[in-house]
């Protein structure tokens, strides 16, 4: 008999030579627990979706509720589905005029892909602004918008009419003009090591969209709900998007994305021609139901207020080792800067040993990503630290630079 693990590098589709392989079969809070009935505390949320825990209880009761009405019906947009109202409603009534219509789909990807047919049909442009060492999805379009050729060029050729600027570089803005559809960035940006933008930079980079007619596209994926401390990263910014861009965490562990902007340019996607964008399971019911608590958890507990002092007692508490380089990020969205990828390797496999999961980033190699729920306590993220300070103390010496 094969072991599950065995069954999993035969028969699923890898991404890497060297998956993690975990065999989990339970998850709770801030908790993962293996076939082995060993504990893990998650750092990273399964990179940013668990921001309110794993399996918090409102949510599953949610979920329980809807699973006795009904499941799929028909395709998205066709059918009256209350979930799907019910969000869009919720979500219509917090976020600021321009934003009152949602197009809800799968994934952060889909998100980003409608998004972007969104600007051109509207705006009746081709033109795409994207930031170097960005990071949308792994899907064509979304794609497009990633300027490293090491994870695109194997895929072209891919959207054309992409050009790329230096995220908060004043002077690249100049690029923006009267052809340019739309662009796209990340308040803060994710695989670059959770490198947030400055308000200055951000808020120019809104007037010269509003000055050219582009329409200013922000990807808050992996930044928003709740995750900076307001529950939209561009809530600190004092600005607004034309659309907005939400997944991962905004399903609280359930398949779901949207793409979000006004009525008058959604509609532009239902003539000339129709069902301009189209998707079988978006808004599946379960998603929205699941979504609407998670929501409404966020918005009336004490989450979102605690983000900086979690974040604050984790600078404190990891700032004076010796081979920690440099601590920055915004929120619980945190870059662990070391001196090599040999050392953040070290400490990743130190960690897991000991029951503490983290993780790298895509463009650095040489930083740990911290970003775990928002529902860890002070006194866990203090023996999560602990663990972090015991690997880097046992591993100073064969690491030293």
């Amino acid at each position: 008999m094969f072991s599950h693990k065995q069954l999993f590098l035969k028969h699923l589709a890898q991404t890497t030579n060297s998956p993690l392989a975990l065999e989990i079969v339970k998850a709770n809070g801030i908790h993962l627990i293996d076939s082995n009935g060993k504990r893990y505390i998650d750092l990273i949320s399964g990179i940013g979706v668990s921001n309110t825990g794993h399996r918090p209880k409102r949510v599953i009761n949610a979920i329980r509720k809807q699973l006795g009405k009904y499941l799929h019906t028909m395709v998205y947009g066709e059918y009256v589905q209350i979930p799907q109202v019910k969000l869009g409603k919720l979500l219509a009534d917090y976020l600021p005029e321009g934003l009152d219509t949602s197009y809800f789909v799968n994934s952060g990807s889909e998100a980003i892909e409608g998004a972007l047919k969104l600007a051109k049909r509207s705006t009746g442009r081709k033109k795409i602004i994207a930031m170097k060492n960005a990071y949308h999805g792994s899907t064509h379009g979304a794609l497009s918008l990633m300027d490293n050729p090491y994870f695109s060029e194997a895929y072209q050729p891919l959207l054309p009419n992409v050009e790329f600027i230096s995220f908060n570089k004043l002077e690249e803005l100049s690029q923006i003009d009267q052809q340019t559809a739309c662009v796209v960035v990340e308040p803060v940006q994710g695989e670059a090591g959770y490198l947030p933008a400055e308000k200055a930079w951000i808020q120019a980079l809104r007037n010269k969209c509003s000055e050219t007619g582009a329409l200013l596209i922000l990807d808050e994926i992996q930044s928003g709900m709740g995750r900076t401390g307001s529950m939209f990263a561009f809530e600190a910014y004092d600005i607004v998007p034309d659309i907005l861009c939400v997944a991962k965490a905004f399903g609280a562990g359930l398949p779901l994305g949207a793409f979000i902007s006004s009525d008058e340019r959604m509609k532009t996607l239902s003539y000339e021609p129709i069902l301009g964008h189209i998707t079988t399971f978006g808004g599946h019911p379960l998603s929205c139901a699941a979504a609407y608590e998670n929501f409404k958890l966020l918005s009336s507990s004490e989450l979102i207020s605690a983000v900086e002092e979690k974040e604050k007692l984790f600078k404190n508490l990891l700032g004076n080792i010796s081979m920690i380089k440099n601590i920055s990020g915004k929120g619980l969205m945190l870059k662990i800067g070391f001196a090599n990828e040999d050392q953040v390797q070290a400490v990743i496999a130190y960690c897991l040993e000991h029951g503490l999961i983290i993780d790298w980033f895509l463009y650095d190699a040489a930083a740990l990503r911290i970003a775990p729920p928002l529902t860890m306590t002070l006194k866990e993220i203090k023996h999560a630290c602990k663990i972090i300070t015991a690997a880097c103390e046992k591993l100073t010496p064969p690491y030293q630079t």
